[in-house]
């Protein structure tokens, strides 16, 4: 029914946005991992979404891309793991990540997730292992090997972030700070430097 949603970000929230669509603004459920990788408050954004509709409730759940809804449903797939589960699980793990640990088979890694159990987390080897997909280029396309800032998301790797957060939230940054004449005034190392301190605030 609604594949997605165009429109400003009025609000962020842990497991939860707000977007307005010309005067309607809707409340979306969506995963921390995500929030990282929609646009900050005050920006247009596009959120693809997942209807949830019963005799008892009606939720709207939002994603980044179309690659982190398709991780939900696959989640949806796993006998025992609904909605709220599946949120709770991306919520604790980057899909990267989850998939990593799916495509190794490491049960330990995945009991130690909230919300996922031994015998959850052995449905979830069985059910999706090798079948996660999730591309390269969803969130803002910057070309990182050929970025001026290849330096800073070097750096935050190298840190322990994930490459992938990593490579978005210096984009996002990037995007922010174009339109920032001050920040585009001052010389190479001290942009680097500005991105990297603020990099490293909005992914602790």
């Amino acid at each position: 029914m609604f594949n997605s949603l165009t429109g400003i970000i009025t609000g962020k929230f842990p497991k939860q946005i707000l977007i307005d669509t010309n005067g309607v603004e809707w409340d979306l459920c969506v995963p921390d991992s995500n929030l990282d990788l929609i646009p900050p408050v005050g920006n247009e954004a596009k959120i693809y979404t997942w209807l949830q509709h019963t005799d008892q409730l009606m939720a709207l759940y939002g994603f980044a891309s179309r690659e982190e809804r398709e991780v939900f449903l696959d989640l949806l797939k796993v006998d025992g793991v609904g909605p709220k589960g599946a949120v709770k699980i991306m919520s604790s793990v980057p899909s990267s990540r989850l998939m990593d640990i799916l495509e190794k088979g490491d049960l330990e890694m995945l009991e130690k997730i909230p919300g996922v159990g031994k015998k959850t987390a052995g449905k979830m080897i069985l059910a999706l292992k090798g079948k996660l997909k999730l591309s390269e280029s969803s969130g803002p396309s910057v070309r990182f090997d050929a970025s001026p800032y290849a330096d800073v998301v070097s750096s935050l790797v190298g840190m322990g972030y994930d490459k992938r957060l990593v490579q978005q939230k210096v984009a996002e940054l990037n995007e922010v700070f174009t339109n920032d004449s001050d920040f585009v005034a001052k010389s190479q190392k001290e942009r680097e430097d500005i991105l990297f301190r603020r990099a490293i605030v909005e992914l602790a």
